[in-house]
């Protein structure tokens, strides 16, 4: 298995001890969730029973008698609520023979239909009659991230502060893309695995549709733009899947996917005409600890004026080809050299470098000192001398450094140019001018192969290439 090693201890370790554990594994849809628990488990499950998407309360219970069921245990006239289906998986585990007994709950909040009473009868199970046992591990397992968060990790009922362990299970690095690569037997090189990383990030399903034999547009068209393929409708599910009632999060989603930077909520609410009110800061919140949007505040700035930038990669590449659009079964590789694709590979580039920060700062020699990673931006004004700048990543360090990061996509090493070095120039003169800083402020270039030395790379303290990014 790929990577996953603190999370594989994690599980390994809740059969080593003599006492419960009660495991909340969560993430974003594809993210491999169950493909982890069943690995570790080499699905030796005491019971495995997994939500139905989109079922009723009485659909969600009948799939639970089956799961019984399967599992060995008469289930006779069909449960009528979750007290009662606990009940009945207490007298299948009281039969179990196994030195722990694994209970699998997949897709937990599924089960969580409207005025059920799952998750009291979930409380009950646990707090009366598992915790007391020292050879239970309850494992549950939600894509719907802010419902796994709001219910059970910060629950304020009864499960509060009763999790043993919790699992944020998230995308892999480039390098694990890698590895992934390279044990599935592929030939794709570093910048290739970089350009699918651009649009289907690092989430491990999206992965298993590269084959060999096929050039990188061959295996983009297979995967997005033919008649049936698999990943064709992806968007349409993506939401659905997670949220239930997904109009609003894809509303902001949308308006997001307009400009590059982010936005501040006041221009959220005057891009979209989405009302200003708490459910919007509830929205903001469930997608951004899903790992769609990013909130940051700029550096110097109060965090009223905190700014959602999306950063998911797919989603972002759907908004750039995909949403309304007809297009060729074969549009990546009839377009995939054209300067609409070469403007995306920049942009996607600059979120993949948010996304490593911890391998940019190994190359720069940091790892281990402390640091805040920021974004910064000022309108012109001339009475306070300034010109304007948008500084996309900033890494301001205790050691009273600041490095000022430039991202540059290229097939070639990059050759600095006039525009490069006057933009460096500016974007130090502005970030001291506007924020009194006494940090030395190091210009750094991340780029994918290096750089050209010439009259205008002089200003430049650091170069971070696309093998730095590869880093483990």
């Amino acid at each position: 298995m790929i990577g996953r090693k603190k999370e594989t201890r994690i599980l390994n370790e809740s059969l080593m001890d003599d006492r419960s554990h009660f495991i909340a594994v969560y993430g974003r849809r594809r993210i491999g969730k169950t493909f982890l628990i069943r690995e570790v488990f080499n699905n030796r499950f005491a019971f495995a029973h997994a939500g139905v998407f989109d079922g009723t309360f009485k659909e969600e219970l009948f799939a639970f008698d089956a799961s019984l069921k399967e599992a060995g245990e008469p289930v006779g006239k069909q449960t009528k609520n979750w007290m009662e289906a606990f009940e009945k998986l207490k007298d299948l585990i009281r039969k179990s023979t196994e030195k722990k007994k694994i209970i699998f709950f997949d897709e937990l909040s599924w089960m969580d239909t409207k005025n059920s009473d799952l998750i009291k009868a979930l409380e009950n199970f646990w707090n009366g009659w598992a915790s007391a046992r020292n050879d239970i591990v309850l494992i549950v397992c939600a894509s719907a991230t802010s419902w796994m968060l709001s219910k059970v990790i910060h629950s304020k009922g009864g499960l509060y502060n009763r999790l043993t362990d919790q699992i944020h299970l998230k995308a892999f690095s480039l390098a694990e893309c890698e590895d992934y690569v390279r044990e599935k037997g592929l030939s794709l090189n570093r910048n290739q695995i970089l350009e699918y990383y651009m649009i289907f990030g690092g989430v491990p399903y999206y992965w298993t549709f590269t084959a060999k034999g096929q050039s990188l547009p061959q295996i983009i068209d297979s995967t997005l733009f033919f008649e049936d393929a698999p990943l064709k409708d992806e968007f349409e599910y993506l939401f659905s899947s997670i949220f239930n009632n997904p109009t609003v999060h894809i509303k902001i989603i949308e308006t997001l996917a307009k400009k590059k930077v982010g936005m501040t909520r006041e221009e959220i609410i005057e891009n979209s005409g989405i009302i200003n009110s708490g459910d919007l800061s509830a929205k903001l919140d469930e997608l951004e600890k899903c790992g769609f949007i990013r909130k940051y505040n700029a550096y110097g700035m109060k965090s009223k004026n905190a700014v959602y930038q999306l950063i998911d990669n797919f989603v972002l590449f759907y908004y750039s080809f995909m949403e309304g659009r007809k297009l060729s079964e074969h549009f990546w590789m009839e377009n995939h050299n054209t300067p609409a694709i070469n403007t995306w590979r920049g942009l996607s580039f600059e979120r993949i470098c948010l996304l490593h920060i911890s391998q940019i700062k190994q190359k720069l020699g940091i790892a281990g000192v402390s640091t805040e990673v920021n974004s910064w931006y000022c309108k012109p004004d001339q009475e306070k001398g300034l010109f304007g700048s948008q500084i996309d990543l900033l890494i301001i360090r205790k050691d009273q450094v600041i490095n000022l990061c430039e991202m540059k996509y290229s097939g070639f090493e990059y050759a600095p140019n006039k525009e490069d070095d006057e933009n460096f120039r500016r974007h130090i003169h502005d970030l001291v001018t506007a924020t009194k800083t006494k940090y030395a402020i190091y210009p750094t270039l991340i780029t994918t192969y290096g750089m050209v030395e010439n009259s205008y790379s002089g200003v430049v303290q650091a170069v971070i290439t696309m093998d730095d990014l590869f880093l483990s």
